[in-house]
């Protein structure tokens, strides 16, 4: 019986965990969104949201904390200048994990991982502008109308 174990072994050795937990820990601070199994990304949240409230305030100290744990210089300048911030008025709950099926070799339950806050880029800040356009009255810029992909459409409408 596991009495009083806190955390997973994953079937790892603890420095094999650490290193483990540290690369994923990094690569969502850099990348926002990371694909990994469902056991893994509920570990990561362990690991990674106590490194996001300490974020929240920015100082030596608490840099070098953060330093201790990751181990990566640009995804701590990254945490705490942009993630921190980002993230001030939310008391916790910063990841998201959701679920995506089975990998195809061993069927183990994948998840996609990443976090609540997400700056608005591409097709979502278009969107947005395009919103905030239609409260003011004013109009964006048209788009060009997209061609159908069925050629019996092009055909019926030609003749």
């Amino acid at each position: 019986m596991m009495h009083r174990k806190a955390g997973r072994a994953l079937g790892r050795t603890s420095s094999h965990r650490t290193a483990m937990y540290r690369n994923m820990a990094a690569s969502l601070i850099r990348e926002e969104t990371i694909r990994t199994t469902v056991p893994k990304a509920k570990e990561l949240r362990r690991v990674l949201e106590p490194l996001i409230t300490l974020a929240k305030e920015d100082g030596v100290s608490r840099r070098r904390l953060a330093f201790d744990r990751l181990r990566d210089r640009p995804a701590v300048g990254k945490l705490f200048n942009d993630l921190g911030p980002r993230f001030k008025a939310r008391p916790g709950g910063y990841l998201r994990i959701l679920k995506m099926g089975f990998r195809a070799g061993d069927a183990a339950p994948m998840a996609l991982v990443m976090l609540t806050d997400k700056p608005a880029t591409g097709v979502e800040a278009t969107a947005d502008a395009d919103a905030k356009a239609k409260k003011t009255g004013k109009k964006s810029t048209p788009k060009p109308a997209a061609a159908s992909k069925n050629p019996r459409a092009k055909k019926a409408a030609a003749g």
